[in-house]
């Protein structure tokens, strides 16, 4: 089959759960012997045409200077230039900026939504958003032939809300064996002798709180590695508030799979793990 993949800031991953999905999804796809695509933001710091056997479509993605509003536009770049290419399926990953196009998308396609999280309830966004992001989400409900859910939660909400199916797929993972301790003198740490907490910065993830109780045991100075990128409101925030406390450390993003299945696996004790890698489909 033809399959493309949107709604992502592109492959290889640069940035968090959906990318990081999709670029083992489209490879695995290809491995099966499909013709697979991937948008990409146009500056997305892989500029190939191809990844692993996944063809690369770069789209203009004016969010470097619009901010949320121009993945608006991204994602109508990408369904405009999907019209033309005759996929068999095409994967929507998240609904929030390109529900509003469905009447754009190829009538002849399937179309398959993962629907991701309720958007319209996080805190960081005022009334107003709250509510398109509510009828956003409604869009992709009624609009896509089918839904995925990566929770039992949303596949319940998705048929109380809007009467409608959805295939649960819960979140995989990849058996760790690689081990390499000399990765930890990279990040300064030492076996057993860390803890580690890895989550988007976002407060609805309460990164607050689990700081809040890192600096009242007084009696723990062990290094806390904070992975994700930081470089948000909240992150600059919070980077800012633990900034006298040396045993915190805000890493930033980690996508160099290999380092960072080693700092999970030879850290003292885990924090909070919230995933970033998003549910398996299979065709």
């Amino acid at each position: 089959m033809k399959i493309a993949i949107l709604g992502t800031r592109g492959i290889p991953n640069y940035y968090s759960g959906f990318e990081q999905f999709a670029e083992f999804f489209s490879i695995y796809l290809a491995e099966k012997g499909h013709d697979v695509y991937v948008y990409n933001s146009h500056n997305h710091p892989y500029q190939e045409k191809t990844f692993h056997g996944v063809n690369i479509i770069h789209q203009y993605d004016p969010e470097y200077k619009l901010g949320t509003f121009g993945q608006f536009i991204y994602d109508f770049n990408c369904i405009l230039d999907s019209r033309k290419r005759n996929f068999d399926i095409i994967l929507q990953l998240g609904y929030t900026s390109n529900s509003v196009w469905f009447f754009l998308l190829p009538k002849k396609s399937i179309i398959i939504t993962n629907m991701d999280g309720l958007e319209w309830k996080r805190t960081k966004y005022s009334k107003p958003v709250q509510q398109f992001l509510k009828f956003a989400e409604r869009l992709a409900a009624i609009s896509s032939d089918y839904l995925i859910s990566d929770s039992l939660g949303i596949k319940k909400y998705l048929m109380e809300q809007y009467k409608k199916e959805s295939t649960y797929i819960a979140y995989g993972a990849y058996p760790f064996s690689n081990h390499d301790e000399s990765i930890l003198s990279i990040y300064d740490v030492q076996k057993g002798d860390y803890n580690m907490i890895m989550a988007r910065f976002e407060p609805e993830n309460n990164l607050d709180m689990v700081l809040e109780g890192v600096v009242l045991n007084k009696e723990n100075y062990t290094p806390i590695l904070v992975v994700g990128n930081h470089n948000t409101k909240y992150g600059e925030y919070l980077k800012n508030k633990f900034k006298k406390y040396s045993h915190i450390r805000f890493l930033g993003g980690i996508y160099n799979l290999g380092h960072l299945n080693n700092l999970r696996f030879f850290q003292t004790y885990i924090f909070t793990v919230i995933p970033l890698a998003e549910p398996i489909l299979h065709f």
